[in-house]
């Protein structure tokens, strides 16, 4: 599993009516938004962490019984009986042509969201960067990308009628993440937030240099599910599919 890390970004998100909060076990750290419906901010909390606990464990059992699964960098195969969660890794892995941990981050954001969806018809999950979300109304997600002069000046717009959806970011300069490429950012929009994650690893690989980004951006398209993405490197940067980037503005976003 991923080692945790600061995330100052997270002074930038607008709640609005929703309430906000950050639940935080061992290294999974999640920033969540929904509607509270009556209940505290620590109920809510409270159960996310159940949640985070519940499947962090899928997890690790998987890894004990299979180490291989957590040091492979190409896809595995499934196994005949698994948690929801480990085959949804596997498949994403095995479609982008990563390891299944490439997806974890976007899985576990999916895996918390789509079970809070129960308790509440708008969520968003944000995990490093990794953004399981249910709008009732259009949504504005940031894009850090490091040192580049687009970092947090634009952000990826999406629909309601999108979601649920994943919006997912890999970079080669930023975190702790392992990639293979330079890209400042490489996000990807996908009904699955496992795929996303995935994706988005993958297409980071492919970006060297400014002549990559193309590259990258026809891998992507090439992935059934996959509804778009952007590439970002230093001032260089190339887009397609459902979303809109748009300029940012203001303290918040």
């Amino acid at each position: 599993m991923r080692a945790y890390r600061l995330r100052h970004y997270r002074s930038r998100v607008h709640d609005g009516p929703l309430a906000g909060f950050q639940a935080r076990a061992r290294e999974t750290d999640l920033h969540v938004r929904m509607a509270p419906e009556g209940r505290s901010i620590e109920a809510l909390r409270e159960r996310t962490l159940e949640l985070i606990l519940k499947y962090r464990g899928h997890i690790e059992d998987h890894i004990a019984s299979d180490p291989a699964f957590a040091r492979a960098l190409s896809p595995v195969a499934p196994p005949a009986f698994c948690p929801r969660i480990i085959r949804e890794m596997i498949h994403a892995g095995q479609a982008a042509g990563v390891g299944p941990m490439a997806a974890v981050a976007g899985a576990m954001a999916e895996a918390v969201g789509r079970d809070l969806l129960a308790e509440s018809a708008v969520v968003t999950v944000e995990n490093g960067g990794d953004v399981f979300l249910k709008t009732d109304g259009p949504a504005t997600l940031a894009v850090f990308a490091g040192r580049s002069p687009f970092s947090m000046k634009i952000g990826v717009r999406v629909e309601p009628g999108d979601s649920p959806m994943g919006v997912c970011t890999s970079s080669g300069t930023v975190g702790h993440s392992l990639s293979m490429g330079r890209a400042d950012a490489a996000c990807v929009l996908s009904r699955s937030c496992s795929l996303a994650d995935a994706v988005a690893t993958a297409a980071g690989n492919l970006v060297q240099s400014r002549r990559d980004i193309e590259k990258a951006l026809a891998f992507t398209r090439k992935i059934p599910s996959v509804m778009g993405a952007l590439i970002i490197l230093g001032d260089a940067m190339g887009a397609w599919g459902a979303l809109e980037v748009t300029p940012l503005s203001g303290k918040k976003g």
